[in-house]
């Protein structure tokens, strides 16, 4: 290793910023986390954790406890409006391809304190909140970062290297003036919560289920204390006449007829659905994992899974340079997480909603999970394109 600073920053106290921090932490670099807002986020947002993201945060010794705070999915349902199970896939089809044969559903609040506690461990990490970035440049062979601390004062931090996981509105990708424009869908999505335990409601519900039929679509996902149903709204319904009260009771109505008068809501919210990828996830010594590299439809949960990929692909990568492995590690590792999302993350979520206000090119979707559920192998591929198993890094192996 060159002489000159040897800390590793991390922007962004979420996720993926900790995972990152983690990784390098445990392979003996000095890791320094920055996070503007005082503590860590208990936004309610993506909640699905797949098996090759599970088989990663086992690597660090956290999958365990979040596995134990969440609702474990063994089987993916299509149903129709009348409620009936037209298609099943179950995970078991990866029985010996992963340690974790079937995903979690739970909310990724439950993650963060994991991370920040197994972080604690280590003397040479820490977390700085309240610690916004409003300047970094280059500075000999590293970067020099400017942060505000919670008292006013502003001060340099020297890093080797910057793991940019400040989200998608990054201040470093704003810092350095690279394009961030995102691509809008022709949709946007609608999620209702309800307390209520939709798998007492409708006979033999997994807690993922899709709906799709030609009279509506939309999906169903389990989580240890509250359900949520996704639908696709077209992007010209103004956002505030689909989260009335009125026409998210409508909505539920013709979506689960029978059912709904059942079913208590407490709270429905509009989120953006938009795809962005940077067009070099490296910019010198600075590095960008997450949504401030990438974002893709939420369907699948997969740029989620996807950021903790990158972040767990940089955290060996810059520790393997600190310990003296070439500096050309960290460009191949930044052209392979640009080619996963490319080439899997984003086709793949675009996948999931197929056909939806579309009725000829639902029932082609329809007919294609049909086959593929009534053949085993096609059954062990969709489940590892599905979990990312074919593009996720691969878990250490420890003797």
């Amino acid at each position: 290793m060159s002489a000159g600073p040897v800390r590793t920053v991390v922007v962004g106290a979420g996720p993926v910023g900790l995972t990152a921090a983690l990784v390098l932490a445990r392979a003996g670099v000095p890791v320094t986390v920055l996070e503007a807002a005082d503590g860590l986020s208990t936004a309610s947002r993506a909640s699905t954790f797949h098996p090759s993201t599970l088989d990663l945060l086992a690597e660090l010794g956290v999958a365990d406890a979040l596995c134990a705070a969440g609702r474990t999915v063994r089987e993916i349902q299509w149903r129709d409006l009348a409620q009936r199970v037209v298609h099943r896939i179950g995970y078991e089809a990866l029985d010996g391809r992963t340690d974790h044969p079937y995903r979690v559903h739970v909310e990724q609040a439950r993650l963060t304190p994991l991370l920040l506690d197994a972080l604690a461990a280590h003397p040479h990490a820490e977390v700085r909140f309240s610690s916004e970035v409003f300047d970094l440049r280059p500075a000999g062979d590293g970067v020099r970062v400017w942060c505000g601390g919670p008292d006013g004062s502003r001060f340099p931090l020297d890093a080797r290297h910057v793991i940019a996981a400040d989200g998608s509105r990054s201040t470093v990708r704003d810092l350095l003036r690279l394009p961030s424009t995102a691509r809008p869908y022709d949709t946007y999505a609608l999620r209702v919560v309800t307390p209520t335990p939709l798998d007492e409601v409708l006979p033999d519900l997994s807690a993922l289920s899709y709906v799709r039929d030609a009279r509506g679509s939309f999906s169903m996902l389990g989580l240890p204390d509250h359900w949520r149903l996704i639908f696709r709204i077209p992007g010209a319904v103004p956002r505030e006449e689909v989260t009335a009260r009125p026409a998210v009771r409508d909505l539920l109505a013709r979506s689960l007829p029978g059912a709904a008068a059942d079913i208590r809501v407490t709270g429905a919210h509009t989120y953006r659905l938009a795809a962005y990828v940077l067009p070099d996830f490296r910019v010198g010594n600075v590095l960008f994992a997450g949504d401030a590299a990438h974002l893709t439809s939420t369907a699948g949960g997969m740029n989620m899974n996807c950021g903790l990929h990158d972040a767990v692909a940089w955290g060996r990568a810059v520790a393997a340079v600190h310990h003296g492995a070439d500096d050309r590690t960290l460009t191949r590792v930044a052209a392979e997480r640009r080619g996963a999302v490319l080439d899997a993350v984003i086709p793949r979520s675009e996948a999931r909603t197929a056909g939806i206000g579309d009725p000829g090119a639902l029932a082609r979707a329809l007919n294609d999970i049909a086959a593929v559920a009534a053949d085993p192998d096609r059954r062990t591929d969709y489940l590892v394109k599905a979990s990312l198993l074919d593009c996720a890094p691969r878990p250490v192996v420890r003797a």
